[in-house]
Protein backbone atom coordinates (compact mmCIF):
# COMPACT_ATOMS: atom_id res chain seq x y z
CA UNK A 1 0.00 0.00 0.00
CA UNK A 2 1.30 3.45 -0.87
CA UNK A 3 2.11 5.77 2.01
CA UNK A 4 -0.48 8.41 2.83
CA UNK A 5 -0.22 11.46 5.02
CA UNK A 6 -2.97 11.94 7.61
CA UNK A 7 -4.04 15.57 7.42
CA UNK A 8 -6.73 15.47 10.12
CA UNK A 9 -8.75 13.04 12.29
CA UNK A 10 -12.44 13.27 13.14
CA UNK A 11 -14.34 11.12 15.63
CA UNK A 12 -16.79 8.72 14.03
CA UNK A 13 -19.01 9.22 17.08
CA UNK A 14 -19.72 12.80 16.11
CA UNK A 15 -23.43 13.64 15.74
CA UNK A 16 -22.66 14.87 12.21
CA UNK A 17 -20.96 11.59 11.23
CA UNK A 18 -18.42 11.99 8.42
CA UNK A 19 -19.57 15.48 7.39
CA UNK A 20 -16.80 17.39 9.20
CA UNK A 21 -14.19 15.17 7.56
CA UNK A 22 -15.83 15.51 4.13
CA UNK A 23 -15.98 19.30 4.51
CA UNK A 24 -12.31 19.45 5.54
CA UNK A 25 -11.29 17.25 2.59
CA UNK A 26 -13.31 19.39 0.18
CA UNK A 27 -11.61 22.54 1.45
CA UNK A 28 -8.18 20.94 0.87
CA UNK A 29 -9.21 19.92 -2.67
CA UNK A 30 -10.35 23.49 -3.36
CA UNK A 31 -6.82 24.59 -2.34
CA UNK A 32 -5.41 22.17 -4.92
CA UNK A 33 -4.30 19.47 -2.47
CA UNK A 34 -5.59 15.96 -3.15
CA UNK A 35 -7.48 14.67 -0.12
CA UNK A 36 -9.90 11.87 0.60
CA UNK A 37 -11.78 10.55 3.62
CA UNK A 38 -11.18 7.03 4.89
CA UNK A 39 -12.51 5.20 7.94
CA UNK A 40 -10.03 3.90 10.50
CA UNK A 41 -11.91 1.11 12.24
CA UNK A 42 -9.22 0.63 14.89
CA UNK A 43 -9.52 4.17 16.22
CA UNK A 44 -13.19 4.64 15.21
CA UNK A 45 -12.21 7.80 13.33
CA UNK A 46 -12.60 9.34 9.92
CA UNK A 47 -9.20 10.30 8.54
CA UNK A 48 -8.56 12.90 5.87
CA UNK A 49 -5.56 11.63 3.95
CA UNK A 50 -3.38 12.81 1.10
CA UNK A 51 -1.13 10.65 -1.07
CA UNK A 52 2.54 10.46 -0.15
CA UNK A 53 4.32 11.76 2.92
CA UNK A 54 4.79 10.09 6.24
CA UNK A 55 2.03 8.37 8.13
CA UNK A 56 1.35 9.63 11.64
Amino acid sequence: MAARQVLERFSAGSPRGSWPAEEFAQARREEGQPAEVVMDLRSDSFLVVAPGGEQR
